[in-house]
């Protein structure tokens, strides 16, 4: 299988500075995305620590590694990350408080390894359907699965911002990590809240279903801000390919951060 990945970062039509960090380390097979809090100066820092960081931290696996040791592994990468974001922290009080999402993907063969913190997202997107792979911790997101508010209500609640669980703000972390089969032809897709909040999944099949890859991103950046574009939004769309990839597939390089 080969990973052929697009990304986009924007910094939306609200905000001055752009507060998410992204990651597409295609020889790694590891890709992330990060939504800093804390204050523009801290915020985008504790993303690009978070980015950097869980770049140096995950190597490739030994060959004999087990399926459960390949994703205790990533979850324990994304733990050191916290730890060394909170440290950071501590050690200067202009950065005091500083926290972010991190949500990644480690892909290892025919399997999708997924550490998750905070409320950016990652899905799959197969056979015409698209499926949340992960759970937002967020204020919003557990009232809903508790039965206290409705999806729509969600959606227009004051509170949505406000997440539950981050990188960096405590230096122990809960981490969320599953695995998820792929097979060629899947696509998987990060984002921040900043495209989340404004796209749903009934957006993402239509786009992904008419659009080249390649397009998608900013197609989808573009949606976000024409429905209000509060917040920074970044994409980052891996899609799962056979060895000799279709011709005129653009490439980014092995790993970029923005």
């Amino acid at each position: 299988m080969r990973l052929i990945p697009y990304a986009l970062s924007d910094v939306g039509r609200k905000r001055a500075h752009n507060e998410d960090n992204f990651l597409v380390a295609e020889n790694l097979g590891l890709f992330a995305v990060a939504d800093g809090m804390g204050g523009h100066q801290a915020g985008e820092m504790a993303s690009r620590l978070a980015i950097e960081k869980l770049r140096d931290q995950v190597k490739a696996p030994p060959r004999a590694a087990t399926r459960a040791e390949n994703l205790a592994s990533f979850t324990r990468a994304m733990m050191t990350v916290g730890a060394d974001i909170f440290d950071a922290a501590q050690a200067d009080p202009d950065l005091e408080g500083m926290g972010t999402t991190l949500t990644a993907l480690w892909v290892q063969g025919r399997r999708a390894y997924i550490a998750h913190v905070g409320d950016s997202r990652a899905y799959l997107y197969r056979d015409g359907k698209v499926q949340q792979l992960t759970f937002d911790h967020s204020w919003v997101a557990e009232q809903v699965r508790a039965g206290f508010l409705t999806e729509q209500e969600a959606r227009e609640s004051r509170f949505r911002h406000i997440i539950t669980r981050s990188v960096g703000f405590e230096r122990d972390v809960q981490v969320d990590g599953s695995v998820t089969p792929v097979r060629v032809g899947d696509c998987l897709i990060l984002c921040s809240d900043g495209l989340s909040n404004f796209v749903e999944e009934a957006d993402l099949i239509e786009v992904l279903s008419r659009q080249l890859y390649r397009d998608v991103p900013q197609v989808l950046v573009d949606l976000a801000n024409a429905r209000g574009g509060d917040d920074n939004i970044t994409v980052v769309l891996i899609h799962i390919a056979n060895d000799l990839g279709p011709e005129g597939r653009l490439t980014l390089p092995a790993s970029s951060t923005t």
